[in-house]
């Protein structure tokens, strides 16, 4: 884990609504297991599913909370201005999925690379894909 212990993942849809945040929640706990903090922005349909889902984690909603997640996100932000953006949700999901898997990659919240160091996990870990392809 990195310094922060913290795991980014990421969910497009077409809507912030109650149903795309169970989503959003329901893959994030099946892949990560549950959290003891979720920080989020103040949109209502997070807080809802949050109680509902994980009720003993505390859910911060703190105006600069979310800054590391945003600073992370940065590099994406990065990367898609030359590209002018992302016209479907489909290349945008792809797109940020991508970079949330790179970004937990490096920070060694996967089996993958475990015991590179953590300057060569991302070339260690596509060496191990690529045994795998």
């Amino acid at each position: 884990m990195d310094q922060h212990g913290q795991i980014i993942d990421v969910y497009v849809s077409q809507r912030r609504d109650i149903a795309s945040a169970r989503r959003f929640f329901g893959t994030a706990l099946a892949d990560h297991g549950d959290p003891s903090k979720v920080i989020t922005n103040r949109a209502p349909a997070l807080a809802n599913v949050i109680e509902e889902l994980i009720p003993g984690s505390l859910h911060n909603t703190g105006q600069y909370e979310n800054n590391l997640c945003e600073c992370d996100h940065g590099r994406l932000k990065a990367r898609l201005g030359p590209m002018r953006g992302l016209t479907t949700n489909r290349t945008a999901s792809v797109v940020i999925g991508g970079h949330g898997f790179i970004q937990n990659l490096r920070r060694g919240h996967y089996e993958l690379c475990v015991d590179a160091a953590p300057v060569l996990r991302l070339a260690a870990a596509f060496a191990e894909l690529k045994l795998a392809i």
